[in-house]
Order: structure tokens, then sequence, then C-alpha cells
């Protein structure tokens, strides 16, 4: 396993990271002992940045990972969880609120600190409560020492760039903008290396876009998107590959990106993950597939409330 620094942190992340969304049983259901299996491979295999949240199963993901936990070293691994999301609909993002969920949170995942705490899905909350709430119960949390380090979550870019505007974060989380059919997070470099924020990038296979199996009903991406997705896929298979793992070699072999975050909860899957960021990419597939998404390549969905919606887009104009 490779290991990169993220941002300013000092921390030494495994290029491939464990999302432990799997665990709290949202994509299916999920033994128990299926999915502590699942964390003792990661963990045993290199990973030492796990990412988890009270919102993954309804606290059922950070259960099961504190138990799995249990029996490792915790010198062996980094949690990143995160407050402010609690459901489907709810969001929170209070400074009395973050500050119970981090101590709820530690209790769950049997930890007296936090290595990451990030407030999840931002652009979901009022801009107003996030910054004069949300990220000062960052700040006291950290100067407490419950938790080493902070920063936000969520899809839309220009969140990030309007936070970074207005204060400092040591690390993000972006999901599905470092991937095969979209790398638009790249645009995000500049600022984060100039304020050294680290970068936490998840979902390489764009929720299930790039994969062969059938994508899930609730998926945002337009009809586009999905059918481009699902050539690239077919394209690969009739080659005998696997479109996941050419998309999780691509995320991951980027020296800019610190770490990429996979979810699953069977150890089979994690291990194959893991081989796969060791094996050298097949670059004349990687090229036909980028032409295969060229059209739809950095096409996204909106998510979240107008008000954040109003950043810079990738010109600078305002949106």
């Amino acid at each position: 396993m490779k290991y990169r620094k993220l941002g300013n942190t000092g921390l030494d992340v495994s290029v491939l990271s464990y999302g432990a969304s799997s665990l709290g049983s949202v994509f299916r259901e999920v033994p128990k002992e299926e999915g502590i299996r699942t964390v003792h491979t990661a963990i045993d295999m290199g990973i030492n940045l796990i990412d988890v949240s009270p919102y993954y199963g309804l606290t059922k993901a950070e259960t099961v990972l504190g138990e799995a936990l249990q029996t490792v070293p915790r010198d062996r691994y980094m949690i990143s969880t995160k407050a402010g999301r609690y459901g489907q609909d709810e969001f929170d993002f209070s400074k009395e609120r973050v500050i119970r969920s981090a101590e709820e949170s530690m209790r769950r995942l049997g930890t007296d600190y936090l290595d990451i705490l990030l407030l999840h899905d931002i652009e979901f909350g009022s801009m107003e409560q996030v910054m004069e709430e949300g990220i000062p119960a960052l700040e006291e949390l950290k100067q407490s020492g419950k938790i080493r380090f902070f920063g936000v979550t969520g899809l839309p870019l220009n969140i990030f760039e309007m936070v970074l505007s207005r204060t400092t974060l040591d690390v993000i989380l972006s999901y599905c903008h470092y991937s095969l059919n979209d790398t638009t997070l790249l645009r995000l470099l500049p600022i984060l290396e100039r304020q050294g924020t680290g970068l936490m990038n998840a979902s390489p296979i764009s929720m299930g876009l790039l994969s062969t199996r059938q994508v899930p009903d609730w998926h945002p991406a337009s009809g586009d998107i999905q059918a481009a997705c699902k050539r690239a896929a077919e394209y690969c298979r009739g080659k005998g590959e696997d479109i996941a793992k050419l998309a999780v070699q691509f995320s991951t072999a980027n020296e800019q990106i610190p770490t990429t975050l996979v979810s699953t909860a069977t150890p089979a899957n994690i291990r194959n993950n893991i081989l796969w960021t060791e094996e050298p990419m097949n670059e004349q597939l990687l090229e036909e597939v980028l032409e295969i998404l060229k059209p739809v390549a950095g096409a996204t969905w909106p998510s979240g409330r107008p008000e954040w919606n109003e950043g810079p887009d990738q010109n600078g104009e305002r949106l």
C-alpha cells in the first residue's frame, strides 16, 4: 500500500481508504460479522484511514465499526466521521448539536478522540449556520483535543470554494468529482495547495455508475450520463476487463489526490480493490474508455439549497 501526505495535517494516509457506509446496510443488508471481517481485512492489508458518519444506517455503521475496532490497536488506524446530517432530510449544523454529535460518535466508535471530524453535506444546511455555528464548533472541539483535524463534505465543488474563501479547513471530502467520467475536482487543487488543506476523494465508481451492476433507481445522474457510463462498462466487459478496476486505479494513480475512499462490506471486494491499486493500469483501455465518456465528461447534477449555488464557476464567474 502506498501512502501520501494529507495536506498540512502531517498525516500519512493510504492511497485507498475505507468508506464504512456499507456497514450501515445502506446498499444491502450486511451481517455484522461480515462487516467486521471487512474492516479487519482493510486494516491488515494497509488501509489506515476509515471514514464513517452517524447518518450511515442511522448510527449502525458507526456502531458496527466501533465493534470491529475493539480488537485493533488505536495507532493502526485513523477515524474520520461526520456531524450535521442525521437522516435523509435531517440536518442540524448548530454548535450545540455538532459538539454533542462528536461525543455520541466517540462513544459508538469506542475512542476518546477523532482524527478528523467533517460537517456532512453542508449544501443542505443554512450557510449562515454552517459558517457561524458549525465551523466554530469544530474549532472548539479541536482546541479541546477531542478532534485532531476538521473540514466539510458535499457534492457541489463551489461549496468548498465559498467556505475556503472565508475560513481555513484542515481537510475536505469531495465525492463523484475525480473519476473516469468527471475530473473537475482538479480545479480545487490550487486553492487547496495554497491553504494546505488535505483532500479526500470519494466514490471512484461514481456511486455505482462505473460498474457492471444495475445502477440504483435513486441515482441522481441524468440519463445521458448513465447511458455513457453503461457503454463504457460494457466496452470494458467486452475486453474481459472490469471498469470498476480501471476506475479505482485511475483515481488512486494521481499523486495530487492523497486518498480515495471505497465502500464495501465484503472482505473479498476490499481485498480486490487494494490489490488493484498495486497493479499497473491498462493505459490503452483507459484511453478508449475516456473517449467513450467524453460526451459527458465533467457533467454532474444539482445538490442542496440554492444559496450554496451562487459561488464562482470554473471560469471564476458568478453563477
